[in-house]
């Protein structure tokens, strides 16, 4: 099944890559997206420069190793933490809720035991999380096909 997939960034990215930055991601090092346009342009808002959302069709690769959060709970957050800690995993492509910032400084306040579990699920309740998917592997970003906004 094809669908439409985005990645906001400061500049057209019509052959993804994966790129290894200086920080650990939620889900690990990888190529970015959701499946929502008005998230994505909040995600490139966030970068200086201009403003690019690029879209994509996707058919989904039955074939490679994937792990899909529906909704944050303790399996989602010591999987975060994992990630965020540079402790690497198998699969190929991730998907969930996103630790945006204020929910990422929770996860470390929580692993830093500044507070809680149970206090940490208290607070993030309140939060509506975003989502994202991401690409780990050259092979999982071959049923991407860039489509001009």
């Amino acid at each position: 099944m094809e669908s439409i997939i985005y990645h906001g960034n400061n500049v057209e990215v019509a052959e993804p890559r994966i790129l290894q930055n200086g920080c650990y991601k939620d889900f690990g090092y990888g190529f970015y997206c959701n499946k929502n346009e008005k998230q994505a342009k909040r995600w490139a808002l966030t970068r200086t420069g201009k403003s690019v959302v690029n879209r994509y069709s996707y058919s989904e690769n039955t074939d490679l190793k994937r792990m899909a959060f529906p909704k944050m709970n303790d399996e989602w957050l010591d999987f975060v933490a994992d990630c965020r800690n540079g402790i690497l995993h198998d699969y190929d492509i991730v998907e969930g809720p996103m630790a945006d910032d204020q929910i990422r400084n929770f996860v470390e306040d929580l692993f830093e035991e500044r507070f809680t579990r149970a206090a940490f699920w208290e607070i993030v309740k309140c939060n509506h999380p975003t989502h994202q998917i991401v690409f780990l592997h050259r092979e999982s970003l071959e049923n991407h096909t860039f489509r001009r906004m």
